[in-house]
């Protein structure tokens, strides 16, 4: 719900009292609290904002009212079960989330992961990330009110979800990672409607952007809006979409390739990282949805791969009761939102001493200090869509 409270010059440095004629009658700057419980703010986030009339002063993002202490139970939980608590904190992106995990794991332990186990990763990667688009591409426009593209994107999603719970047997959280490579081999025939999935995926996408590209509407209220310039983004260590739509060229598959994306991110692959320049609502967008264009090429490059490899191991036969060497590493990975970043380190035991998850979501949302003042009230939450976080990344 939104609440209201007087601000006080301890916390507002705009706090100001204005005397209108004989009558004394004082005005000041008001205190909205959104959230913690608001449609507005895309689950359990609260933003204390100052406003001068329709204007925002200032803006404080307030997190950790999802904190469940995953980090804290990493320590009393050995490698394989921590990868259940991993790939939870965005729960829109969890394959990608386990990976983090288990390449830190392989690092330390020297494992080498068979090349069939390096493709399919790769590919499932793909899927997850676009899953994870396709929801803010349906859920965004229907932000500001354009009720039908998140029907359209639905109904891709749907698709695709069909074929990850074909492997892993989840929908959403699907624990097929596991340290040194991939829980089972992949079902006969799956490779075969994976590529169906994704052409009709990619035949059918026209349709949603036929609704929402060069929708007068949508760009008047995304044009312009909520601009984060370049050196920004970097100050508050902001990544993804978000980040290259301001022109930070940073992506982690083709900067510091891990699993396959070392030849897919070459000269002459189908890889590329999409940027724009303009930093507002409307580039943010865009970028998102060029890149399930982009992931869409990679999924059907890693199934044509996939297909030329010999039959053999999908994982490496590691013993029941997994200890990893004293060490510390640090691994990190370009996740749908952004980048994710791994320290682990471990005294030789069954359990990590210490892992310590650096999530996407939590920096993008801190850009909305900046972000926010000086822009109407009719604008915020256009701006805060337009930073795709998942409130769960951001508290851990």
């Amino acid at each position: 719900m939104t609440s209201t409270e007087p601000a006080s010059s301890s916390t507002d440095p705009r706090a100001l009292t204005v005397a209108l004629g004989s009558t004394g009658l004082s005005t000041s700057d008001m205190v909205l609290n959104i959230g913690p419980q608001h449609p507005a703010t895309h689950g359990v986030l609260r933003l204390r904002i100052v406003v001068d009339g329709e204007r925002v002063l200032s803006a404080e993002p307030v997190v950790g009212y999802m904190h469940r202490g995953a980090e804290k139970l990493f320590e009393v939980r050995d490698y394989r079960q921590i990868i259940v608590l991993a790939n939870r904190h965005d729960w829109l992106s969890a394959f990608a989330n386990e990976l983090g995990v288990v390449l830190a794991a392989e690092q330390l332990l020297g494992t080498e992961v068979p090349e069939r186990a390096v493709w399919a990763r790769t590919l499932l990667a793909e899927l997850n990330r676009i899953l994870n688009h396709l929801m803010f591409l349906g859920s965004y426009p229907l932000e500001l009110g354009a009720i039908t593209p998140v029907f359209y994107s639905f109904t891709e999603r749907e698709e695709l979800q069909a074929v990850m719970e074909e492997i892993a047997g989840g929908r959403i959280h699907y624990m097929f990672n596991r340290v040194g490579g991939l829980k089972e081999d992949l079902p006969a025939g799956w490779l075969a409607r994976v590529q169906k999935t994704s052409a009709s995926v990619r035949r059918r996408l026209p349709r949603l952007e036929g609704l929402i590209v060069g929708n007068e509407i949508l760009q008047a209220r995304t044009r312009g809006v909520g601009v984060l310039d370049r050196q920004t983004a970097a100050a508050y260590g902001v990544s993804g979409p978000v980040a290259r739509a301001s022109g930070l060229d940073v992506d982690l598959r083709r900067d510091d390739p891990y699993l396959a994306y070392g030849e897919l991110f070459a000269p002459g692959g189908p890889g590329r990282v999409v940027t724009r320049t303009e930093g507002d609502c409307l580039a943010r967008f865009q970028v998102l949805l060029e890149q399930v264009h982009v992931s869409l090429d990679l999924v059907d490059a890693c199934v044509d791969r996939l297909r030329s490899l010999p039959p053999g191991p999908i994982n490496v036969k590691l013993p029941k009761v997994l200890k990893v060497p004293p060490g510390h590493v640090y691994r990190w990975t370009e996740n749908p939102l952004g980048l994710n970043g791994y320290y682990l380190v471990s005294k030789g035991d069954k359990v990590p001493w210490r892992l310590k998850l650096r999530s996407a979501s939590f920096s993008n949302v801190q850009v909305l200090s900046r972000l926010l003042p000086g822009t109407l009230l009719s604008d915020l939450v256009a701006i805060l869509g337009s930073t795709f976080f998942v409130v769960g990344d951001v508290d851990k």
